[in-house]
């Protein structure tokens, strides 16, 4: 399982996810994060939240469909999905509710100073998996 947001820790993440997969035969599942506190903060915000929602999905679905490409040149099996909420523990969850052998995420992604301040969650999600977990650099 490869969790997807368009950076380049991401795009090094979903390469070598694919390489391994691919050598193994295996579906890769890539999966894109809308954290639901960047909703929430701007749900205060009122006419913001509109635009954010629409950003958002569309990040999402660039995100998406730059891993599935990768995989289709691959010719290989892949599901891609959105999901919301705190992103560690989306992660957590798809790994208790899938099979999910490896976990490759990107070593940092795009939200920056806010994640080096209150810990990342490539962190997280190595603290809280119980899913080996690869953590790739671009």
């Amino acid at each position: 399982m490869v969790p997807t947001d368009g950076s380049d820790s991401s795009t090094a993440a979903v390469e070598q996810a694919v390489e391994i997969a691919d050598a193994e035969a295996a579906t890769v599942h890539f999966l894109h994060l809308i954290d639901v506190r960047t909703e929430m903060s701007a749900g205060a915000s009122g006419s913001i939240a509109p635009q954010l929602t629409e950003t958002l999905e569309e990040e999402a679905d660039s995100a998406l469909e730059e891993a599935a490409n990768r995989a289709e040149l691959a010719d290989m099996s892949y599901e891609r999905l959105t999901r919301e909420g705190e992103p560690y523990e989306v992660i957590a969850a798809y790994c208790d509710d899938e099979t999910v052998d490896l976990v490759v995420i990107g070593a940092s992604g795009r939200s920056g100073v806010k994640e080096r301040l209150l810990g990342s969650t490539t962190d997280r999600v190595v603290r809280t998996v119980d899913t080996s977990v690869l953590i790739a650099r671009p």
